[in-house]
């Protein structure tokens, strides 16, 4: 039990459990059952006590077992920030000021697989769900990287879900940003170079309706591929690949705590050298990509 001050001496007041933030804010993790009105007034309580100690942005992370907190949550001014399967995270700014809390993500990583074996022959899937459904499109594997996963290891997965190829990846040849794709996020769409590492092709029964290798100037010359933006810049760009006139980017894994200078090449139309910083933060985590 937590107490705070009042005008005429100390008030004990239960205040919902919660610890500060990097920037001034509050992170309040409910896991106790409570009753929506024990709640309403440890809230009430709590913000008050928040609001003078100069705190600005409140979370409220309620599991999908206290679902009941949610109406009186919103009543006293919270909102859906975002929600995953087993919880939903409410905000609330409390000062006077515009609310600078940052928003939910805004986009979703998906990626695509060009694989090719050395007859030029191309790996493409026809699938039984979506917009290209009973289409007769070919179309390359693709698919949306999982939260944490690398993309490099999303596409080798999908690869390997959808036709049962094994795959290593190369590199990537191109990413594309498309907006209000999928309720109102935007995708980032790479395209991903993969060397196969197994031919004998096994669909994925639940969401493939066939898939096989076919030769990359007929998956070019298909109708879809010509007129559709994507798909005909891809297949360019994979042409300019077997032609040797195109260098993707490559991953570089960083162990080094310390700045490490790195070059990355690209071919397009002429020798383009770009360089670019990677930060490793001092517990050795996940680099940081900083372009000039």
């Amino acid at each position: 039990m937590d107490q705070v001050v009042a005008d005429n001496g100390f008030h004990h007041v239960e205040l919902l459990p919660a610890v500060n933030d990097d920037f001034d804010g509050i992170i309040v993790e409910m896991k106790e059952p409570m009753e929506p009105e024990a709640f309403r007034s440890q809230l009430r309580s709590s913000i008050s006590l928040w609001k003078l100690q100069g705190k600005r942005g409140v979370w409220i992370k309620l599991p999908i077992t206290l679902v009941n907190l949610v109406e009186t949550s919103v009543q006293e001014g919270f909102r859906y920030h975002h929600a995953e399967p087993d919880y939903l995270m409410l905000v609330y700014w409390i000062p006077e000021t515009a609310n600078t809390l940052p928003a939910n993500a805004t986009h979703r990583v998906v990626v695509g697989a060009i694989v090719m074996n050395d007859k030029r022959e191309l790996l493409v899937v026809q699938e039984k769900r979506g917009r290209f459904s009973g289409t007769g499109v070919w179309k390359i594997p693709t698919g949306t990287v999982d939260e944490g996963e690398d993309l490099f290891a999303a596409v080798v997965r999908e690869v390997k879900e959808e036709t049962g190829i094994d795959a290593e990846f190369v590199e990537i040849l191109a990413f594309r940003q498309f907006h209000k794709s999928f309720f109102d996020k935007s995708d980032l769409f790479f395209v991903c170079m993969m060397r196969p590492l197994s031919f004998d092709i096994q669909k994925q029964e639940s969401e493939i309706e066939a898939a096989q290798w076919i030769q990359f100037e007929e998956y070019a010359a298909q109708p879809f591929t010509q007129k559709h933006g994507v798909a005909k810049y891809t297949a360019e760009i994979c042409l300019a690949k077997l032609e040797g006139e195109y260098v993707g980017f490559s991953p570089l894994p960083i162990s080094l705590p310390s700045e490490l200078e790195l070059m990355v090449s690209c071919i397009d139309n002429g020798i383009m050298v770009h360089h670019c910083t990677v930060l490793s933060d001092s517990e050795g985590g996940a680099p940081d990509w900083i372009l000039p």
